[in-house]
C-alpha cells in the first residue's frame, strides 16, 4: 500500500509514465521513493541556505557583532568560490565511491556542524575575532558544499530518471521557498531584527542540513563502478564543444546572480540596508516559490530551451530596472521590487536548466567529473565577472546592469548552438 502511495506521488510530481529507460532494473523500483527522498532533502538543505544566506543574515550578524567591514565583504566570495573552485580536486574521490551517496552525506552533515560552529562564535565572540571565526567556518562549510554539489548530479542520474529530474529539483525549490518566504517577511517586519533569533535561524539550518543527511543516508542507490585516482581533469574539454559552449553560455548567466545587489543600489540606500536585502531575499523566494517547479518541468522538456529563454528574461528584467531608473521611478516603492522579482524568476530557470542539462547530457561515468570542471572554470569566471562588475560600479549601479543586461542577452544566443540534451 505504502509503495502504491509513494509512486502515485512521485508520478504526480514527475509526470513520469512507465519506468524510466535511462536506469537499470534495480534504479527503476527503487526510483519512486528514492524521488521523494531528494525532494525533501533538497527542500530542507535549501531553507538552510536561506537562513544562512551570506548576503543577508551572515552580514548583519557580523555588523552587529561590531566586526571590522572587511570580514562582512569576504563573505559573498568566501561562499560562491569556495564552494566552486575546490570541485577539481574533489571529483576524483567521488569518483572512487562505489555508492556516492555518501559523499553528499557528509557534505550537508559538514554544513550543519560549520552552521553549527557560527552560532558558537556568534555566542562567544565580539569584534574581529568574531569575524574572524565566522569567516573561517563560512570557507569551510563552502568546501562541504562543494563536496555536495559535485557528488550531486552524478547520484541524481542513477537514482532519478531523464524527463524526471528537473521536477523533482524543481519541486524543492518551490517547496524550500516557502520557509525562506517566512523568514524575509518576519525579517523585513523586524521581529528578527534582535540577533538572538537570527542566531537561532542559524541553528535551525544546522539542524535542517544534519537531518537532510541522515534522510539521504537511506537513499536506495546501486553500486556503480569505482574509479580510483586524481581529480577531475580539464582534459574531458578536449575535442568537447557541446560542454564549451554550456560552460559559455552558463558563465553569461552568472548575470543572473550577480545583478541583484546592484538592483537594491539602484532603488536608494536610505530605506537601510538590512530592508533593503531583506527585500531582496523575499523578491527571491516569491520567484522560487512560483517558478521554481515549472522550470523544472520545462527542463525536462527541453533544458536547452530553458538556458535560452532565462537568458532573454534575465537581459529583460534589467532592461525595465534600467528603464524605470531613467524615468526617476527607481526609488519608488514598487519599482525595483518588481524588476528583482523578475530577475529572481530567471535566476530560478537558470538554476534549473543549467543542472538539468548538464546531467543529462553527461556520459554517466562522467557526470561528476563534468560537474567538477564546469563549476571550476565557473568559480574563475564569478571571480572575474564580479571584478568587471565592480570596475563598473565606478561609472554608477546603471554601467553594471548594462553590462549584465548584455551577457544575459548573449547568454540566450550562445545556448541556441546547444544541442537538445540527449543522455547517451
Amino acid at each position: 500500500m505504502q509503495k502504491n502511495i509513494t509512486q502515485k506521488v512521485f508520478e504526480t510530481i514527475s509526470g513520469a509514465d512507465g519506468p524510466a529507460e535511462s536506469l537499470d532494473k534495480g534504479a527503476q523500483k527503487a526510483e519512486a521513493a528514492n524521488g521523494l527522498r531528494h525532494a525533501a532533502s533538497l527542500s530542507m538543505s535549501k531553507v538552510a541556505d536561506g537562513l544562512i544566506d551570506p548576503k543577508l543574515v551572515l552580514s548583519w550578524l557580523l555588523t552587529s557583532l561590531g566586526a571590522p567591514a572587511v570580514y562582512a565583504g569576504a563573505l559573498v566570495p568566501l561562499r560562491e568560490a569556495g564552494a566552486l573552485l575546490p570541485q577539481i580536486f574533489l571529483a576524483g574521490y567521488v569518483r572512487a565511491m562505489a555508492r556516492r551517496k555518501w559523499a553528499w552525506v557528509v557534505g550537508s552533515a559538514g554544513q550543519g556542524a560549520c552552521a553549527g560552529l557560527i552560532v558558537l562564535a556568534a555566542l562567544t565572540l565580539e569584534g574581529a575575532a568574531a569575524g574572524f571565526a565566522i569567516c573561517a567556518a563560512l570557507a569551510v562549510l563552502a568546501l562541504f558544499r562543494s563536496v555536495c554539489s559535485v557528488s550531486y548530479k552524478d547520484i541524481l542520474g542513477k537514482t532519478v530518471g531523464q524527463a524526471r529530474r528537473g521536477a523533482v529539483t524543481g519541486l524543492a525549490g518551490s517547496v524550500s521557498s516557502v520557509g525562506v518566504l517566512l523568514f524575509a517577511v518576519l525579517l523585513m517586519s523586524g521581529i528578527l531584527r534582535e540577533q538572538g533569533a537570527v542566531v537561532a535561524a542559524i541553528a535551525l539550518a544546522a539542524v535542517l542540513w544534519g537531518t537532510a543527511a541522515l534522510l539521504f543516508a537511506t537513499l536506495e542507490e546501486q553500486a556503480g563502478k569505482a574509479e580510483a585516482g586524481p581529480g577531475a581533469s580539464f582534459a574531458v574539454l578536449k575535442d568537447n564543444p557541446v560542454l564549451w559552449r554550456f560552460i559559455i553560455v552558463r558563465g553569461l548567466l552568472v548575470s543572473t546572480a550577480l545583478a541583484p545587489p546592484y538592483l537594491v543600489i539602484l532603488g536608494g540606500e536610505e530605506r537601510g540596508t538590512l530592508g533593503a536585502l531583506g527585500g531582496l531575499l523575499l523578491a527571491s523566494a516569491s520567484a522560487s516559490l512560483l517558478s521554481s517547479y515549472i522550470w523544472g518541468r520545462f527542463s525536462d522538456r527541453s533544458s536547452r530551451g530553458v538556458l535560452m529563454v532565462t537568458g532573454v528574461c534575465g537581459a529583460l528584467a534589467l532592461v525595465l530596472a534600467l528603464v524605470l531608473a531613467q524615468l526617476g521611478l527607481a526609488q519608488t516603492v514598487w519599482a525595483m521590487p518588481l524588476a528583482l522579482f523578475a530577475l529572481m524568476i530567471a535566476y530560478h530557470g537558470v538554476r534549473q536548466g543549467r543542472s538539468t542539462y548538464l546531467v543529462d547530457v553527461a556520459p554517466p561515468d562522467d557526470r561528476a567529473a563534468y560537474a567538477a570542471v564546469a563549476n571550476t572554470v565557473i568559480g574563475v569566471l564569478l571571480l572575474v565577472a564580479g571584478i568587471a562588475g565592480g570596475s563598473a560600479a565606478l561609472l554608477g549601479p546603471q554601467a553594471v546592469l548594462v553590462l549584465y543586461a548584455v551577457m544575459a542577452a548573449a547568454a540566450a544566443v550562445a545556448a541556441k548552438g546547444l544541442p537538445e540534451a540527449d543522455e547517451g
